[in-house]
């Protein structure tokens, strides 16, 4: 069956329904919805469940950080590859800096991480933010017929990053590739919505 791409999208509500449209995009679909809240509440469950069972010694205020990180990556991953976000993050209004600054504003996501579980390791953040700015670039700017791949490509750096430059971190071995794969691959890739 041939499908054909719907970029068309409902016009945002008002009040507060408006804000989520604004936000997260309007026209969402109550399964896009629950695959993107369960995958979200899924996460959160096996990493707060895992940091106990390994008795990660986390604080209360680390497991709030942990539940609010995964939560939003995990839920991130699913909710920027659906169609309603797909037409809503690329329509014509969505400049290639405005991609940018989606992802730019992700600092405070990678110095969470850093400050609670890593001590604040500046080199950590300086080199995975620098990273992860270069590769948004890259893949904006890039043709969209190689857009999925290039961004898969610098995903896979991301798991190197995670996993041979800098020390693993008990429970969070999966940040950085979570966090490109919402940002580059998710979020980024231009990709023909389809109802």
């Amino acid at each position: 069956m041939i499908r054909q791409a719907q970029w068309e999208y409902p016009e945002p509500r008002k009040g507060l329904g408006g804000l989520w449209d604004n936000f997260f995009g309007p026209g969402a679909t109550t399964l896009e919805v629950l695959i993107t809240l369960i995958s979200s509440l899924v996460a959160l469950i096996a990493l707060l469940y895992y940091a106990y069972v390994k008795d990660l010694g986390w604080s209360v205020i680390q497991n709030i950080v942990a539940g609010v990180l995964v939560f939003d990556l995990a839920g991130g991953v699913v909710w920027n590859a659906t169609t309603t976000a797909k037409r809503w993050f690329h329509r014509k209004e969505q400049t290639p800096l405005k991609h940018i600054g989606f992802v730019a504003v992700h600092i405070v996501q990678i110095f969470l991480f850093s400050f609670f579980f890593r001590g604040l390791d500046i080199v950590y953040i300086i080199v995975a933010y620098v990273y992860l700015l270069v590769s948004s670039f890259a893949v904006v700017f890039s043709p969209v017929r190689i857009q999925r791949a290039l961004a898969l490509i610098l995903v896979m750096g991301a798991f190197v990053l995670s996993t041979y430059v800098f020390s693993l971190t008990p429970g969070f071995e999966w940040f950085l590739p979570a966090l490109f794969t919402k940002l580059l691959i998710s979020h980024l890739t231009y990709e023909e919505p389809y109802v």
